[in-house]
């Protein structure tokens, strides 16, 4: 049986709680967050008990915390479970700076815990076969990479102000999902540009940020890659990929409420796609935790490592220093 703690109550929070209340041999003891409401309200809903972070630490009996909390606790959360010798399962990023993203990766490692990144989309089943597909050779050898990314609407400024950036608080992901995909033989990105415009809320130019982008990524082996992000798709949360292949290529397509196409005298209509990320990838989430605790149980390796996560944060800031500079990054 392993005891956990989750950090943050809010929507994220809520997910990873409820999927880790339900997974066998693992009890949730604590709810963690500083809205003492939502942490009571989740802890009542689950059956766990509300506590301090030092209560937290000090608590022998916990074996691993969750780290959903807002961005910038999360290399504070990850250093204090290292020092207290507990597991960690931590949302992406690990922070909004390289070089604490790395001393969180070196402090991880000297206490021989384990710790995973919650780079859900690697999970997603449809991805993931598309990733056991290429692994098969099915379309030959890896060569270009193109992903499409759109959130259904922008979040407030106010959101932006302590995000880090479009780089570094959306595309983390689509940088992972680059190097999960067309990286995985052991390839790198080796130049990088990132252009990008406001384009839906003026607001977001006063941040400073963006809400529109394209960033390209050239492998050191030659291969390309493409990611076009935009904080706003008026048809729902867009999240498709395609890599195309020697031999072939493997599409992945949105996922939608239902699958039923009408077609009638009016025209051919079909569902518009999932909403947002909380339903897009709700079974992702539950198999990642799924993941971590029967990695823990048998010594297997994380699909997910903290290396991943300082490698997708360095990506992320290439990005931006392109997008500031205008010119190829070359990492």
């Amino acid at each position: 049986m392993k005891n956990v703690a989750v950090f943050g109550a809010g929507r994220i929070g809520r997910i990873h709680a409820a999927n880790l209340a339900a997974l066998p041999g693992v009890t949730l003891k604590y709810v963690c967050d500083p809205v003492g409401e939502n942490a009571a309200q989740l802890a009542a809903q689950l059956g766990a008990r509300v506590a301090t972070p030092e209560a937290v630490f000090a608590d022998p009996d916990i074996d691993v915390i969750a780290v959903a909390s807002p961005t910038d606790t999360h290399s504070d959360l990850i250093g204090r479970a290292a020092a207290a010798r507990k597991h960690i399962f931590c949302e992406k990023p690990i922070d909004l700076s390289v070089s604490r993203a790395e001393a969180c990766a070196q402090a991880v490692k000297d206490a021989g815990i384990a710790c995973m990144i919650g780079f859900q989309r690697r999970f997603d089943p449809t991805f993931n076969e598309a990733r056991e597909r290429l692994v098969r050779g099915e379309i030959g050898v890896p060569e270009m990479l193109v992903v499409t990314s759109r959130d259904p609407g922008a979040p407030p400024a106010q959101y932006l102000k302590g995000s880090g950036g479009i780089f570094r608080d959306m595309l983390i992901h689509d940088f992972d999902v680059f190097r999960w995909i067309l990286c995985g033989d052991g390839d790198e990105a080796d130049t990088l540009y990132a252009t990008g415009s406001v384009l839906i809320d003026p607001e977001i130019a006063k941040v400073p940020d963006i809400d529109c982008s394209v960033v390209t990524i050239r492998t050191r082996r030659g291969r390309l890659a493409q990611i076009n992000t935009s904080r706003r798709a008026a048809y729902g949360y867009d999240q498709r990929f395609e890599v195309l292949g020697s031999a072939g290529m493997l599409q992945c397509g949105n996922h939608r409420p239902s699958e039923v196409v009408q077609s009638d005298a009016q025209g051919v209509r079909a569902d518009k796609p999932e909403h947002f990320f909380l339903q897009r990838y709700r079974e992702a989430y539950r198999l990642e935790v799924t993941h971590f605790f029967d990695c823990l149980q048998s010594g297997q390796p994380f699909r997910t490592t903290i290396e991943d996560g300082v490698a997708a944060q360095k990506l992320a800031d290439a990005a931006a220093r392109s997008l500031e500079s205008g010119q190829v990054v070359t990492l």
